[in-house]
């Protein structure tokens, strides 16, 4: 008798207390939900089944995190060697078909790590997707667009580039603290006037990473993006800078800095509401310099994780939002409601397709 009652208090207490507490939406939701949305963040994977040419590394495949990353993406080993990397593609086109807000993704290609003279660089690949995979997969799935990884240490990068803009790439995918990439790099401007050239904007992570079995978080560093925004390149800041420090400053506070002087700058908010980053995100929505600069993504597929879910929001959303969101199977619905129901803005949603042009 005594444990029930200790149970019942202890719930009466924490809803009391919640109550208290409770802030509501970060800012006013509008009113209606948005409506074909383009989530311009979404990431596939591959072990070179079907002949991709996706590979992965040694360390990664048999780290613990090699088969949660496949149960997430919905897939397992025995599921790609029997349809090839392509149904992971596949089936991110019919959850995206089934989706009431998400019309269209840019699926993202991943380049090798490159050294300077321009050999791959076996060591430090962790993830390898090859544009070529991506490119010709999408063409058969028309609610998927293409999104190019290309190393400016290649041998061939800028044509490449050309390749991949002429093959219907919408946007350039750079991971410089897995990549070796630092975007500070004088040598890269004959790179960056070809971006430029093409229309092409540089999605390029910002702030650290802690997925992947290794990483130079030093290049995350959003003041390394100065160069490429000064000779003119769209540059699209994923995650708001939203992890770790540089120069004993808060990352997204240095992207913070930057947007009023490069207007060619902008940010994704994909993964602003994971338990780890969540903490930026009344700051990301309620600051002036990113008013109308912030575009919708997912980082699929870490949205099929408990990092991201309605029950880290109690002090936020009532709990008849948080068991509706949380009872929303499609996965792109889900995080279109969480994110809307938070107060992220339509024009967020609305402007990634505008942004890209699709």
């Amino acid at each position: 008798m005594l444990f029930p009652l200790c149970l019942l208090v202890f719930f009466v207490l924490g809803f009391g207390l919640r109550a208290l507490r409770f802030k509501g939406p970060i800012c006013p939701p509008d009113e209606e939900l948005p409506k074909g949305v383009v989530d311009m963040h979404c990431h596939t994977a591959g072990i070179g089944a079907g002949g991709s040419g996706a590979r992965i590394s040694e360390a990664l495949r048999s780290s613990w995190r090699f088969g949660v990353y496949l149960k997430i993406f919905g897939s397992s080993k025995s599921e790609l060697e029997e349809g090839g990397d392509v149904s992971i593609m596949k089936g991110i086109s019919q959850s995206i078909a089934e989706s009431t807000h998400v019309e269209r993704a840019v699926i993202l290609a991943m380049d090798a790590p490159y050294d300077r003279k321009g050999d791959l660089d076996e060591a430090a690949l962790e993830v390898f997707v090859p544009n070529r995979f991506v490119g010709e997969s999408v063409r058969g799935l028309g609610n998927l667009a293409f999104g190019a990884s290309v190393h400016p240490f290649r041998l061939d990068a800028l044509e490449e580039l050309e390749w991949s803009k002429e093959n219907g790439a919408v946007l350039v995918k750079w991971l410089p603290n897995i990549q070796g990439i630092d975007p500070g790099d004088e040598s890269f401007a004959p790179y960056y006037r070809k971006l430029v050239e093409l229309d092409l904007p540089l999605l390029t992570h910002t702030g650290d990473e802690d997925s992947f079995s290794r990483t130079d978080n030093a290049l995350g560093d959003p003041r390394r993006l100065e160069l490429p925004l000064s000779l003119g390149v769209k540059v699209i800041a994923a995650h708001v800078a939203s992890a770790g420090v540089s120069e004993g400053q808060c990352n997204v506070e240095r992207l913070l800095e930057m947007m009023p002087k490069y207007p060619n700058l902008v940010a994704d908010i994909s993964t602003l509401t994971q338990f780890n980053r969540k903490r930026y995100l009344p700051k990301v929505l309620r600051d002036e310099r990113l008013k109308g600069r912030l575009l919708y993504g997912t980082d699929h597929p870490l949205t099929n994780t408990p990092m991201v879910s309605p029950w880290l929001y109690p002090l936020r959303l009532t709990l008849s939002q948080m068991w509706s969101i949380s009872r929303t199977r499609n996965p792109w619905d889900r995080d279109v409601r969480l994110k809307h129901a938070l107060g992220v803005p339509c024009s967020a949603f609305e402007d990634s397709g505008r942004y890209l042009g699709m």
